[in-house]
């Protein structure tokens, strides 16, 4: 996804009623006896001396997709790191410029190379499930031939290789393990090879299938090898935001001249569904244990079927097909929520009304729903820089919401950013406090 999130302003059509408050009942204290204050006052001496309580270990054996969600709590993604890349065939900047290096990719949008004592940080603070994206474009064996120097890629004349950098591989390996480490789920996918940017390979098209579908399945086919022998802890996710020929979000082929042409939108879905498909199958037949794996497929363009403003908005949740799967449970239907809300909107509303559409067109196929991506839109009148204290309260209760529904929420990036990253500290520890809170 394009993380300045420009491309949900069309969200912002989606108008609600005024917010609602809940009612804390009154508390009346009860009258204590000096001795019983003394014997409270020792208590909370002996408690000063305790250990702080340790969260429960994770499942390392193989359990149901539904289960692992249910352990998943707090959720967040590692934005910006290892699925930076160029994103622009007229001016690959990282790999013409250079150096471009493994830690250089790493910090070419802004980040600082990953580290445990990051992920030692977020598991500190509550955090349970650390998404971590990956751009595998740049480290495919191309040859990138700058001739003269300019930063232009000709798909055509120095076509996008199949085999995997080794250096690149053993990166994500070790962030994977430095993930593990500090007992915490761990999501890799298949990032900006998808989306709107024209370096993108995987594109929701029946014709780009019929091109593209060996290069994919070979992708992942090296992908669950290195990573067969990992444990429960370590899920796959197909492909993050794939769009179609027209670059449409919200649903196929919305960006369209007439915002609609039925046998685009076809085609998209039917080829979403093939390489949930294909996923699927290479993943589990590439041996270890991603027999029984959880592995994670994503609607159209991660599209949420979120708002009313058009008839075609649950068209990426009505025909999402649940990949058959020779694995019984292990298969979770992945989202991405990034709402636009006024400055009085009924955020808890429209969380719940959300929500609903979920249980009713997704989660109904048959698999849990991860919610893999949120925040809010950058037009957004509720957001963290602007009447944070109605956003603070949002991420609380769409968290909390979304737990009581049994799906997971990772949330994007900005809770620890840039160099913040380095120390580690967080950014933004009101947000850190409210997402730990929502999701208890």
């Amino acid at each position: 996804m394009k993380k300045l999130i420009t491309f949900l302003s069309i969200i912002a059509i989606v108008a609600a009623i005024a917010a609602c408050e809940k009612k804390v009942p009154d508390f009346v204290p009860q009258k204590q006896d000096q001795g019983q204050q003394k014997d409270k006052d020792k208590d909370k001496d002996k408690d000063k001396d305790k250990e702080p309580e340790q969260p429960v270990p994770l499942s390392k054996d193989f359990i149901s997709a539904g289960k692992v969600i249910a352990e998943m709590g707090a959720g967040w993604n590692l934005g910006n790191t290892l699925d930076a890349n160029s994103g622009d065939t007229t001016n690959m900047w990282i790999e013409c410029w250079g150096p471009h290096g493994i830690e250089d990719y790493e910090k070419a949008w802004g980040q600082v190379p990953a580290t445990r004592e990051l992920f030692h940080m977020m598991r500190e603070a509550g955090f349970r499930t650390i998404r971590v994206p990956v751009t595998w474009y740049p480290h495919m064996g191309t040859d990138f031939d700058f001739t003269g120097h300019q930063p232009v890629w000709y798909p055509s004349v120095n076509p996008l290789g199949y085999t995997v950098d080794e250096d690149w591989m053993a990166r994500v390996k070790q962030v994977v393990d430095d993930v593990l480490a500090e007992d915490m789920y761990c999501i890799i996918n298949v990032h900006h090879d998808t989306g709107t940017a024209n370096t993108h390979w995987l594109v929701a098209s029946e014709e780009n299938y019929a091109v593209s579908k060996d290069r994919f399945t070979g992708l992942w086919k090296q992908i669950a090898t290195t990573f067969k022998d990992y444990d429960n802890r370590l899920m796959f996710e197909g492909y993050n935001e794939m769009t179609d020929d027209a670059d449409s979000w919200c649903f196929a082929s919305f960006g369209t001249p007439g915002n609609y042409d039925e046998g685009m939108a076809t085609s998209a879905y039917n080829a979403i569904n093939s390489y949930a498909q294909d996923f699927v199958k290479t993943v589990r037949e590439s041996g270890g244990n991603n027999d029984k794996r959880n592995l994670i497929v994503n609607t159209y363009a991660a599209c949420s079927g979120d708002g009313n403003w058009n008839s075609h908005l649950k068209d990426p949740l009505i025909r999402m097909k649940l990949p058959e799967d020779p694995a019984t449970d292990h298969l979770m239907l992945q989202v991405h929520y990034y709402p636009s809300f006024k400055a009085n909107d009924d955020y808890e509303g429209s969380v719940k009304t959300f929500i609903k559409n979920l249980d009713e067109n997704l989660a109904s196929k048959g698999a849990p729903v991860i919610i893999g991506e949120w925040g809010v839109s950058d037009t957004s009148e509720i957001r963290y820089d602007k009447n944070n204290s109605k956003f603070i309260k949002f991420a609380e209760f769409f968290v909390k919401t979304a737990k009581a529904h049994n799906m997971a929420t990772i949330y994007w990036m900005g809770i620890t950013d840039g160099n913040d990253r380095a120390v580690p500290k967080f950014t933004q520890p009101d947000l850190k406090d409210a997402i730990i809170k929502g999701a208890q």
